[in-house]
């Protein structure tokens, strides 16, 4: 594996942490590092195309990006990477969050964003966990654990 984090999680708000931890949480007994970020994509676009291009000089492989209203943060980190980017939809009192989910299943061909479902943060970090069990052999035997423990209660 790389020496850095393989994941960035990216979350659009400071208000969305607590909604976020559950990803950051599951990296982490799964044995994966990774780095965790606010930053807004329609108030610090420059931030997060520094943030996007550092991210992936030091190693990460795959993006998670929580937002939650008009939730284009996934979308735009899409646009600057070719990595995977998984969508992770936040609840807000607005709309229920539906405006969240669909914001980022409607991305355009060619910019594909995996997503989650609302507040799915275990199953976002979990997404990226199978992702990269394709490339690390370490990575695949804790996340089958993982696998294997839910299936013994």
């Amino acid at each position: 594996m790389s020496g850095g984090p393989l994941v960035a999680i990216v979350m659009g708000s400071k208000s969305d942490a607590d909604k976020v931890r559950p990803a950051g949480e599951i990296l982490s007994r799964l044995g994966l590092g990774y780095v965790q970020e606010t930053i807004s994509a329609h108030r610090q676009p420059e931030k997060l195309r520094r943030f996007v291009r550092e991210a992936q000089e030091k190693g990460v492989e795959v993006f998670i990006a929580a937002a939650g209203k008009a939730a284009a943060l996934p979308g735009v980190i899409a646009s600057l990477t070719t990595l995977p980017v998984i969508g992770l939809p936040i609840s807000t009192p607005d709309l229920g969050g539906l405006d969240s989910l669909l914001s980022m299943v409607q991305m355009p061909k060619g910019v594909p964003v995996a997503t989650v479902a609302l507040d799915g943060a275990e199953n976002a970090g979990l997404l990226a966990a199978s992702i990269l069990a394709l490339k690390y052999p370490e990575i695949a035997e804790a996340f089958g654990e993982y696998r294997r423990s839910l299936a013994e209660g």
